[in-house]
């Protein structure tokens, strides 16, 4: 126990109860490096999610919402990256077709969605996009004891994909939203994520896309879950989705600006006001340990704000390295059911399949058309009877001529013989 962990305990009364104990964890990381994979099929992520991850404008989102029903009503299951650039292939190829059926798609637009997908590769989305998807119950498993497991993701790479590390949670949470059952306000959640470094989901955010965050955070309390949104300033986060979060841990702020002043003003201003101190002064002395709290109370309204110690953390704050890393992930049941990638088909095989029968019909005409070709050439090479020349022509009319006079003159001959009798 430091210093600092045992002067905040002696001023809360808790040092002799005070004892520091480990608790069940289990690590996670997108890119399968400090934790279990996280993977999630492209099918599972959405047109909307998938869009705001490619930076795509509103016609590209449009083609790409296409994209995704042509999937659907063909057959053609999006699971992987490989999947999807098969398919813009297809439309690609064929937009002609599909602009018929589903609108206008341009050739440029799915161009550029082609390049954006590639851009998400270079990111290192290919290990994302895959299965075994993430089951989300695996969140919420409690272990021998009966207490629930500590989820941490790691985020070390993951900070250099600001929009695949966004566009990650913001799918989670829906995922959540979307499958666990309604609850109504149970005495304690079933599952509670702490979201560090928040501004990260909102930077360059479309509005679509806040309305999704919105919409999410303030259903997703009624199927048991809580979300704490860890920034270093209120502001970071849209209003619109500050006014659905009613559980509020302010620490100290500090203001050397104008800005800075105002950015207090603006916090102090969120809690309720208590009669007994001044918020936007209080938060300015806040010391370690220290914080302005307010949480909703049985009636579901904000409590008025309150100055409070923080209870320090029973476990370790110590890094595992990377031995006890390595053990964490071994020794855990979901390592051999998430460690190995599954391709089944999907798209990219019955696209590869039907591209090689087009090639194969394509070819057959083309041999068919060909011998056609060959066919009428060779009739056209075969021997008849030969051209005569002028000489021959005029021999043939002088022999004509001689005959027909023989002719004659020995029917004549034969006529007056008769006659004589």
């Amino acid at each position: 126990m430091d210093t600092k962990t045992g002067r905040t305990l002696q001023l809360l009364g808790l040092t002799d109860p005070f004892e520091p104990q480990a608790f069940p964890v289990r690590l996670w990381d997108v890119f399968g490096q400090a934790g279990h994979p996280v993977r999630a099929t492209v099918e599972g992520m959405g047109s909307l999610l998938l869009s705001r991850l490619l930076d795509l404008n509103e016609t590209q989102s449009g083609i790409l919402a296409i994209v995704f029903k042509v999937a659907q009503e063909k057959d053609w299951p999006l699971i992987d990256l490989k999947d999807l650039q098969s398919l813009l292939k297809e439309v690609y190829e064929h937009s002609s077709d599909y602009s018929a059926q589903y609108g206008n798609i341009t050739k440029q637009s799915v161009g550029a969605i082609q390049r954006s997908l590639l851009v998400l590769e270079e990111e290192g989305a290919n290990q994302f996009f895959g299965e075994p998807a993430l089951d989300l119950n695996d969140f919420m498993q409690l272990d021998a004891s009966g207490r629930g497991y500590i989820n941490i993701l790691s985020a070390t790479k993951l900070f250099h994909s600001p929009k695949l590390y966004s566009t990650f949670l913001i799918w989670m949470l829906s995922r959540l939203f979307e499958t666990l059952p309604e609850v109504g306000d149970p005495e304690k959640p079933k599952l509670v994520f702490f979201f560090d470094e928040a501004h990260l989901l909102f930077k360059d955010a479309s509005k679509l896309f806040l309305e999704k965050v919105e919409q999410v955070v303030r259903l997703i309390r009624s199927k048991g879950v809580g979300i704490y949104f860890i920034t270093q300033n209120p502001q970071d986060l849209p209003e619109s989705v500050l006014a659905q979060l009613g559980n509020r841990v302010q620490h100290a702020l500090r203001a050397y600006t104008p800005k800075e002043m105002k950015a207090i003003k603006v916090a102090a201003q969120s809690f309720r006001p208590n009669p007994d101190f001044d918020t936007e002064t209080v938060i300015t002395e806040l010391g370690t340990g220290e914080a302005l709290v307010s949480f909703l109370n049985e009636k579901g309204q904000p409590s008025i704000v309150e100055r409070a110690y923080i209870l320090s953390p029973q476990s370790s704050f110590e890094l595992l390295n990377e031995s006890e890393q390595l053990a964490l992930i071994t020794t855990s049941p979901f390592h051999q059911k998430y460690a190995t990638t599954i391709d089944r088909e999907s798209a990219y095989e019955k696209l590869a399949a039907k591209a090689s029968k087009e090639a194969q019909e394509k070819e057959q005409k083309e041999a068919e058309k060909e011998e056609a070709a060959a066919d009428k050439a060779a009739q056209k090479r075969s021997p008849g009877r030969p051209r005569k020349s002028s000489l021959e022509k005029a021999k043939d009319s002088f022999l004509s001529s001689l005959f027909r006079t023989i002719a004659r003159e020995i029917a004549k001959l034969i006529m007056g013989s008769f006659k004589r009798k």
